[in-house]
C-alpha cells in the first residue's frame, strides 16, 4: 500500500533534526556509501551497457514533485485506430549493475530509498539514481520500454517490453502538468494521460479494486507554532499512478504466463480490521453507511478536508500481510493483490526499490521469447526476504518519523482535554487506541473499561518527541 509522506519544510527544527538522526541509528538505516560502492558507481556511469533499439524519436516526458532527481519512469501516449498505445520507459538499473558487484551487493543490503523530512537515503548511490541512470531531461539514456496497447474503453489488449535508448523532452511537475489540462494548453499526451487515466480508474472501480492516493502530510512552522495539515493530491497524480499500475499489472501477467518472476501480493481484508476502519470513521465524524463497500467509501473521501485526508491514511492498515511471491518455472498460486483486485507486480521504480530490477530482467527476457538470465533465476528466492526485511524498517521508519512529528506538535498541551473516540481495544479493555479528529491524531489511550467505538473525554498525559509517544487518559 502507498507509504505516507511528511513535509517538514525547508527549515526543519534543530531539535528534530537531532531526534531525527537518533532514529536512524536506532534503526540501523544506512548512511554514507562505502567507498568501493562510490567509485563502482563512477565506472558504471562512464561504461553503461547501452541497447541497440533507438527510441529517442518518442517524445517521453516525466512528471514528478519538484526537485526530483531519482527519475524512473518518462510517459509517452499516443492515439491508435483501435484506442491507445501507452509508452512507458522505466530506468535500466542492470545496464549499470551487474549481480555481485559491489553496487548490487549494497542495494540489497538497503532494499529501498528511505525519506525523512530531512534526509533521503538511496538504493543506489546517487552518481547513479540521481545522474547516469535517471531520466532526467535532453538525455539519452538506457531504459526498458514498455509497450501497452489499448482499446477504446482504456483495456489492454497487448503488452511488450524491450531495452531501447531514450530521450524525455521535459521534466514536469504534477502542479505544471495539472495546470496544463486545466487551462486546455497540455500537448495531445498530456491530454490522453487524463483520458487513459480516467478510463483506468474506471476500470479500477468495475474489478472492485481501489487506490489510496494518499494527502501528503505537512508541518507549517512559518507563524511559529506547529500546525499540522495535508497537501491535497491532484488529480493528476491519480491518472498517473494509473499508468504505473497498468504496467505492473501488465508485468505480472508476463511472468505469470513465463512461469517465471516476482509478484507483489496481498491477501484479503480482515472483518476485525474493516470494524476498526468504520469506528474510525465515526471518530472523525465521517458517515460510512452500512450498505456502502470500502471500495466506493474510499472514493468519497475528499483529501481536501483534514479529516478525509486523515481517514485516508488509516486506511492503509486495512490490508495486511503484503509480501513478494516469487517463482521460477512453475505456475504460482494465490497471485492476486486483493487491493488492486488483479496480478500485479513491482516493476516502474528501480532507481528506489530493489525487487523492480528482477520482475523487468524476468519481463525483458520472457517478452522477447527468451530464457530469463540465469542470475535472476538464482536469485529470485532471496528477494521476498530481502524486501519484507526493507519494507518492514521502511515502515517502522515510516511511523516513527509520524509519531516524532505528533508529539512535537502535542508537547505544548500536555494536560488538555480532548474529544475523541475509542477505535481498538487491547485484551484487557483498559487501554487502547484513540483517534482525536482535531488534530488527526491517533494514539494510546488508558482508563477503566474503555468503551469500544465511543466518543469519549481524555487528557494528553504524555507527549515526548525523544521516545516518539502520544499518551491519553480516560477522564474520570
Amino acid at each position: 500500500m502507498p507509504a505516507r509522506h511528511l513535509d517538514v519544510g525547508p527549515e526543519v527544527p534543530a531539535a528534530l533534526v537531532d531526534n531525527l538522526a537518533a532514529l536512524r541509528a536506532e534503526l540501523e538505516v544506512p548512511d554514507a556509501f562505502p567507498a568501493e560502492v562510490t567509485e563502482a558507481a563512477v565506472q558504471a556511469a562512464a561504461n553503461p551497457r547501452l541497447p541497440e533499439q533507438d527510441l529517442t524519436d518518442i517524445a517521453f516526458v516525466t512528471i514528478d514533485p519538484p526537485g526530483a532527481r531519482d527519475l524512473d519512469q518518462a510517459v509517452f501516449i499516443e492515439r491508435a485506430e483501435a484506442g491507445f498505445i501507452v509508452w512507458y520507459a522505466i530506468a535500466d538499473v542492470a545496464a549499470f549493475v551487474a549481480a555481485g558487484d559491489p553496487i548490487d551487493v549494497e542495494a540489497r543490503r538497503r532494499g529501498q530509498t528511505l525519506y525523512a523530512p530531512d534526509h533521503r537515503t538511496p538504493l543506489h548511490p546517487p552518481e547513479l539514481s540521481e545522474e547516469a541512470a535517471s531520466l532526467l531531461p535532453d538525455q539519452i539514456r538506457p531504459s526498458c520500454v514498455w509497450r501497452i496497447e489499448l482499446d477504446a474503453a482504456g483495456a489492454p489488449t497487448a503488452a511488450t517490453v524491450s531495452r531501447a535508448l531514450v530521450r524525455s523532452r521535459a521534466q514536469l511537475t504534477y502542479e505544471q502538468v495539472q495546470s496544463q489540462l486545466d487551462d486546455e494548453s497540455a500537448a495531445e499526451p498530456l491530454q490522453l494521460l487524463k483520458e487513459v487515466g480516467l478510463l483506468r480508474e474506471q476500470a479500477e472501480r468495475d474489478r472492485g479494486g481501489v487506490s489510496l492516493n494518499l494527502p501528503e502530510q505537512e508541518i507549517d512552522t512559518s507563524t511559529g507554532d506547529w500546525v499540522l495539515g495535508f497537501r491535497t493530491p491532484l488529480p493528476v497524480e491519480g491518472w498517473n499512478a494509473q499508468i504505473s499500475l497498468l504496467t505492473g499489472m501488465a508485468a505480472a501477467d508476463i511472468m505469470i504466463n513465463g512461469r517465471t518472476g516476482i509478484l507483489r501480493t496481498l491477501p484479503p481484508a480482515e472483518d476485525k480490521a474493516l470494524a476498526h476502519l468504520r469506528r474510525t470513521a465515526k471518530a472523525l465524524h465521517i458517515d460510512w453507511p452500512e450498505q456502502t463497500a470500502y471500495p466506493e467509501f474510499v472514493r468519497s473521501l475528499d483529501p481536501a478536508q483534514p479529516a478525509h485526508a486523515a481517514m485516508m491514511n488509516a486506511c492503509t492498515t486495512l490490508f495486511r500481510g503484503a509480501g513478494y511471491l516469487a517463482f521460477v518455472d512453475e505456475q504460482p498460486p494465490e497471485t492476486q493483490h486483493a487491493a488492486i483486485a488483479a496480478d500485479y507486480a513491482h516493476c516502474t521504480a528501480p532507481l528506489r526499490r530493489l525487487v523492480d530490477r528482477w520482475a523487468l530482467e524476468a519481463s525483458v527476457a520472457l517478452s522477447a521469447g527468451q530464457p530469463v538470465p540465469d542470475w535472476v533465476l538464482q536469485s529470485l528466492p532471496e528477494i521476498p526476504k530481502l524486501m519484507q526485511s526493507s519494507d518492514q524498517r521502511a515502515k517502522k521508519y515510516e511511523r516513527e518519523i509520524v509519531d516524532l512529528v505528533e508529539a512535537y506538535r502535542l508537547s505544548a498541551r500536555v494536560g488538555d482535554t480532548f474529544d475523541g473516540v475509542v477505535v481498538d481495544l487491547d485484551d484487557d479493555q483498559t487501554s487502547g487506541r484513540l483517534v482525536v479528529a482535531e488534530v488527526a491524531v491517533e494514539a494510546t489511550v488508558t482508563g477503566a473499561a474503555l468503551p469500544l467505538g465511543e466518543e469519549v473525554r481524555a487528557r494528553l498525559v504524555r507527549a515526548d518527541p525523544a521516545e516518539r509517544e502520544v499518551a491519553f487518559q480516560l477522564d474520570a
